[in-house]
């Protein structure tokens, strides 16, 4: 048989991409993420990789709808992925889950001293504009990443995979703390 050359643990290997998405089901987290107008495919692409890296339970994209895959190593087909034409669209769907926004932004609070809801759906803005203010007035709580060098900001894609590490780290690596 020829090497499956899939990026996938070897759990996985020589699995059918059905197969594979009906056992990630069984496990996946119920933290959700959004992303908002990315217009990079290769952050769009780090942040779909990510969410599988944390198997979570959905990618809600909001606005922007085509986005090259390339980035994501085929790591997308294994998620369950939604499109919102708008925020409001978006907003009405998430009905009792707290979203929160991820950005460095004014009235942010450093992700560090953070509580991360437990029902979350984390929001990422594209790089540049950052979130929408629609978006922003929609969420419950905006938080931002410490960071002690020059730089303004990390990439979005990296963004991302931090603040999906801390939701992991606070409901899913230790015990579960209150939602």
């Amino acid at each position: 048989m020829d090497e499956d050359k899939r990026n996938v643990t070897d759990e996985f290997r020589d699995m059918s991409v059905e197969d594979i998405t009906a056992v990630l089901d069984t496990r996946r987290q119920p933290l959700q993420i959004a992303v908002e107008n990315v217009t990079r495919d290769f952050n769009m692409g780090t942040i779909v990789r990510n969410a599988n890296a944390f198997n979570v339970s959905m990618i809600h994209v909001v606005g922007r709808k085509q986005w090259n895959k390339r980035g994501a190593m085929v790591t997308d087909r294994y998620m369950h992925i939604t499109y919102h034409q708008s925020v409001a669209d978006f907003v009405k769907s998430m009905e009792g889950a707290a979203i929160i926004g991820i950005d460095n932004i004014e009235g942010s609070v450093p992700l560090g001293e953070t509580q991360l809801p437990y029902n979350a759906v984390l929001v990422f803005g594209s790089e540049g504009d950052g979130l929408s203010q629609e978006m922003i007035d929609a969420c419950e709580k905006l938080v931002a990443i410490e960071q002690f060098g020059s730089t303004r900001s990390v990439n979005v894609g990296v963004a991302s995979g931090i603040a999906m590490y801390a939701w992991i780290q606070q409901h899913a690596l230790g015990a579960k703390s209150a939602t």
